[in-house]
């Protein structure tokens, strides 16, 4: 498929994500080859092999040489609940242009959730979260849910008729609320975005949208970017200097891998020993745990 056809296809289709919300391409300046043209600023294009520009590409991702990757631009449309599109506005490398309740009616649909979709507080993270509820109790809330969105929406209907003006009238609008924005980002920033968002630690909601973005847009729009990306950064690893130092320590200590946990706690940073509870202790355990070197906790 040309690449003409290719975006042809690509632009204003609309990739769904949670119950009315979509992602989808307007516009893209740039592909694969406008990074390695970039790159070789020496160079005119068509002067190397697909093959050398992976290998390019490739050395680019892995060393974090990121200005060729500013070369390339993506404009997306957005349709996300207002709470999701808090946390994606804190991007703030991207050009923005968001629909208007203050000129327009606020759009008229929101985020619903399934009663097998409520999720428990985590108790070792506070911005996150962990399990389901019930069927049961989730039924309960999902019906709570629906009252309250339609009683604010009516609300909402009934000040405009009193002729309230719009910027004051949307006040109790909930953040589930549906809105719009052109979003437009250069392919170096995107890929930080995708990186932060596609994170099984990112908060669901907003995964599910990274995900539609980098799988569906992203990836056939820069094939060989896009394997780089997901070879040194979605499935890549950083091991900071203090896990290296618990490598090493564990590695002389004698005892055979993969590690129990008392081999791990005997061979953490001296820092770490001093406090009962270490974010960073906690990362380096699951770090060595995914890489075979500690042994699963039992149970797990």
């Amino acid at each position: 498929m040309s690449r003409s056809t290719l975006i042809d296809e690509l632009r204003w289709k609309k990739f769904p994500v949670l119950n009315d919300g979509f992602v989808c391409l307007v516009d893209v300046m740039g592909d694969d080859g406008a990074v390695v043209q970039a790159a070789r600023v020496s160079y005119g294009e068509g002067t190397r092999h697909v093959s050398d520009d992976r290998t390019l590409i490739r050395y680019l991702m892995r060393h974090r040489h990121t200005t060729p990757l500013e070369m390339a631009e993506v404009k997306f449309l957005i349709r996300a609940p207002m709470d999701c599109w808090r946390q994606w506005i804190r991007h703030r490398t991207a050009s923005v242009n968001e629909y208007s309740t203050r000129y327009s009616i606020a759009i008229d649909s929101a985020q619903t959730t399934a009663p097998g979709e409520w999720r428990f507080q985590a108790t070792s993270n506070r911005q996150g979260s962990d399990g389901l509820l019930s069927d049961e109790v989730g039924a309960r809330l999902t019906e709570a849910e629906h009252r309250l969105q339609q009683e604010a929406r009516r609300v909402y209907q009934e000040r405009l008729e009193a002729g309230v003006a719009r910027e004051q009238a949307r006040k109790d609008l909930p953040l589930a609320t549906y809105t719009e924005a052109y979003w437009k980002i250069d392919l170096h920033n995107l890929l930080h975005f995708l990186h932060l968002r596609m994170d099984p630690h990112a908060q669901l909601e907003i995964r599910e949208f990274a995900t539609a973005m980098g799988e569906g847009i992203v990836k056939p729009l820069f094939p060989l970017v896009w394997e780089a990306f997901e070879d040194y950064r979605l499935g890549g690893m950083n091991l900071t200097r203090l896990d290296t130092g618990v490598i090493q320590r564990l590695m002389a200590s004698g005892a055979k891998a993969p590690y129990s946990d008392a081999d791990f706690l005997a061979a953490q940073d001296p820092v770490w020993k001093e406090m009962k509870r270490s974010r960073e202790r906690d990362e380096c355990r699951e770090k060595l745990t995914r890489l075979g070197i500690l042994a699963p906790p039992s149970g797990g």
